[in-house]
Formats: C-alpha cells, structure tokens, sequence
C-alpha cells in the first residue's frame, strides 16, 4: 500500500489505509491519547495524494455537520462506538448510523456528514482524505434543506466549526 505524489487516491486505497492503520493502533504501534476539552488528534501521513489523521472522542464530543472541501475520504472505527448523521441529498434529511469498532466508511466528494460519541467510552477513530484536505464547509438542516453557514479554508479536520446557525 502506498500512496502516489501525483494522483487522488480511489475509494478502495482511502478505506485500506484507514483499516490498515487501525489494524497498527490496536498492535500499539501509535499512542493515542484523549482530552475531555477537545478532541485529540494527530496526523500520521500527509503527502500530494492522501492525509492520515488519528482521532480520540470522550463523551460527547463531536462535529459539526461538514463536507471535507471535495476530497473524498474514509474513516475506520479503532475502539468505542461513534454516532454518525449522514445528509440524505435530495431526501431532505439525515440518517443515523451507528459505526462500531471494526467498520470503516468510505464516502465521495460530496459527503456531509457530523460525528460523535454519545457513549460513555472514549472512541478512536482513523481518517484518510485524498486530495488532502484544503477547506471544509459546515452546514445546518434548515426547513428540510441544507444550509451552508461558512467555508473555512484549512489542512485539519479538526478544525473548531462556526456556531453560526441558520434562519429558522
């Protein structure tokens, strides 16, 4: 497995990286820590193509509902249980998924999406992004449709959302 200078990596690479990388977190290759102030994480890998983040959730933290600025991108489950809402286009609505230790989800460009841990263990989670991320667009659900509150130009997923809302 390895991640090329000059293309956007597929689907299927985003995902194995994400697996494989959790696969050397729970072998203990990676220290992983936790802030109960907000949420902790590290990059792993960044290069032309792809951009590998591990990520701790304690109880309660969470996104905000965000699209990844059109890279495409994959995120595998290490330990804990996350509750993802994922936006239905064209349904006007979210559907909730709850991703367990072990699952991985590999999403296009247009994904938006929030994650969060509701549960009473810290969860740790392994994310690839490729092109790598360069903005994020955070959003509302507002009268069964999505409403764009800002574009923040930035490299980390872990960028603190806007707490803007939209016209009710």
């Amino acid at each position: 497995m390895s991640s090329r200078d000059d293309t956007t990596l597929s689907l299927a690479e985003l995902v194995e990286w994400t697996s494989a990388v959790a696969d050397d977190v729970r072998a203990g290759l990676y220290d992983v820590r936790a802030d109960a102030d907000q949420r902790w994480h590290v990059r792993l890998l960044c290069d032309d193509a792809v951009d590998i983040w591990l990520i701790s959730w304690t109880t309660e933290q969470g996104t905000q509902l965000h699209d990844h600025g059109g890279s495409s991108g994959a995120f595998t489950v290490v330990e804990g249980v996350l509750d993802e809402s994922v936006w239905r286009d064209g349904a006007g609505g979210l559907d909730e998924h709850v991703r367990t230790a072990g699952d991985s989800v590999v999403f296009g460009e247009h994904y938006v999406h929030d994650v969060r841990n509701t549960g009473e263990r810290t969860a740790v989670s392994v994310h690839a992004y490729s092109p790598p991320l360069t903005s994020m667009r955070f959003y509302d659900v507002a009268h069964g449709r999505l409403e764009t509150l800002a574009q923040v130009w930035t490299d980390d997923p872990e960028e603190p959302a806007p707490t803007l809302k939209a016209a009710s």
